[in-house]
């Protein structure tokens, strides 16, 4: 069961992380600005995350195997498009479609582990299946840029594609079937789950510091932290990858160690709600970091960053218990929705706030970099402070009659 998933997931990191190397050759070869680059880009996100409502229904209706599988297809022919690109148009119709292709890719996961395991093992299982997409992730560095380097990009979205189709058949086929809870419900009764899950405020407070976080993450590791390296720290093309690598390696090693911790952490009084509280606060730290254009040690402050960001994902085990287990799809895609649609919005904010700023030989302005990873540093800051009081430990609700 896992491992097919974790495929899926795998290469959903990479798509939505590869663009951080071929955005030179995209702005290039197609006069893109760096609004329509965000947008491009973005679009990923905002398939994405338009489709999360919707995919909660369908993962506690017909389950995951089903769903992932179907979604995966989808993922093939949008890499495909992406490949035949001859516009922004296509490009961004491609992209979108790779978008709604592996947007179950974490999702299906959470769901199918929510069947099979007890809740006290989802924090270290999430972190491990998280550092699978953070092998993904890693993958859209330095090994992406040698792939590049011979087939092109083109070349590189054709096997994408091919695997893709691959992997939603070896889903399809592999992962194995287990009855749902609260089967025969009503459309109708599954859609107003997310009135539950949207009015509870709990669900707000644990959530919406994961929201920024992980949406900050994304749009900066998916497009922006290459083009600030090269055009802010000086970085040459490959020096870029190289520390593209480093971030997803920490990315990679806080996945395991805060998932793993925190389960064992638990069993000494220190609570999860305590290490997820503390990895974002640090991640914070090192995003003002960048913010302020802080060159000396970039290494060290972008694995940390990484590595204390991945932090966010806690919020998952967390919300879980609060409703029962036939919402666990939806209140799931309904935190990833959020966390999808504030990325889409930052991304293409930040290209928006570039686009303000004269670009010079290619290169855009620092301070137009300083301006928008400030403004996030900022919006994070005030959900984390929303927070900080937080001190209740949350307990699963019962099932509505």
């Amino acid at each position: 069961m896992f491992c097919p998933f974790a495929a899926g997931y795998f290469l959903s990191y990479f798509f939505r992380n590869v663009n951080a190397i071929i955005s030179k050759d995209l702005a290039q070869e197609f006069a893109l600005t760096p609004a329509d680059l965000g947008f491009l880009t973005s679009m990923y996100l905002a398939a994405f995350a338009a489709f999360q409502l919707p995919l909660g229904v369908l993962l506690d209706r017909y389950g995951p195997r089903r769903v992932v599988a179907a979604l995966l297809c989808l993922a093939a022919v949008g890499a495909a498009l992406f490949a035949l690109g001859r516009d922004l148009a296509m490009l961004s119709f491609g992209r979108a479609l790779i978008g709604l292709g592996v947007s179950a890719g974490l999702m299906g996961a959470i769901k199918a582990f929510s069947l099979w395991f007890p809740l006290e093992r989802l924090a270290t299982l999430n972190g491990l299946y998280l550092a699978v997409g953070g092998l993904g992730a890693l993958s859209a560095t330095a090994p992406a840029e040698a792939l590049v380097g011979t087939l092109g990009w083109r070349g590189m979205f054709w096997i994408l594609a091919c695997l893709a189709a691959l992997v939603a058949l070896v889903v399809y086929f592999v992962v194995p079937e287990k009855p749902l809870p609260g089967e025969g419900q009503t459309i109708a009764a599954q859609l107003r789950g997310f009135g539950r899950v949207f009015g509870t405020a709990a669900f707000w407070r644990v959530a919406l510091p994961m929201v920024v976080g992980q949406a900050i993450y994304l749009a900066l590791q998916g497009l922006w932290l290459g083009p600030w390296l090269a055009d802010v720290a000086g970085r040459a093309r490959h020096e870029v990858a190289n520390d593209l690598l480093i971030t997803a390696l920490g990315y990679i090693a806080g996945s395991v160690c805060f998932g793993v911790a925190s389960d064992r952490l638990a069993h000494f009084g220190i609570s999860r709600l305590t290490v997820y509280k503390l990895g974002l606060f640090t991640s914070l730290a090192m995003l003002t970091l960048l913010a302020a254009g802080i060159h000396s040690e970039l290494e060290l402050i972008l694995a940390l960053y990484a590595f204390t960001g991945i932090s966010a994902s806690l919020a998952y085990a967390l919300l879980t218990p609060l409703f029962p287990p036939e919402m666990t799809g939806r209140v799931s895609t309904a935190a990833n929705m959020l966390i999808f649609g504030v990325s889409f919005a930052m991304q293409w904010g930040v290209g928006a706030v570039l686009k303000l700023h004269p670009v010079v030989d290619g290169r855009y302005a620092g301070a137009g970099y300083a301006t928008a990873f400030a403004t996030l540093a900022a919006v994070q800051l005030a959900a984390l402070a929303w927070l900080l009081p937080m001190r209740t430990a949350v307990v699963r609700a019962p099932s509505p009659n």
